[in-house]
């Protein structure tokens, strides 16, 4: 789970207007974040399955993100890709 201060830094990274937090961007960027952070500890403990299907429900739910961006705007959906640096 990210502390209080790497989220607010994330947001602050990706937010698309001053007041904004829970911009499609925004939601894939922490996403992108926790997804990393439990990688990590995954490979330390293989064997810890509840935090793997933590980390599929977290997988299918940016791909659900990034395709909703995707429909609604190319533009925006490229940008966030290059940003975090995810394949497509």
């Amino acid at each position: 789970m990210l502390t209080p201060e790497e989220k607010t830094k994330t947001i602050k990274k990706y937010k698309v207007h001053e007041t904004d937090t829970g911009s499609p961007e925004v939601q894939i960027a922490l996403l992108s974040e926790e997804i990393k952070r439990l990688l990590l500890h995954l490979k330390k403990h293989s064997k810890d399955f509840h935090s793997k299907r933590g980390l599929l429900k977290m997988v299918a739910n940016r791909r659900k993100l990034l395709k909703y961006l995707k429909e609604e705007s190319t533009r925006r959906y490229n940008i966030i890709i290059k940003k975090i640096g995810l394949k497509k």
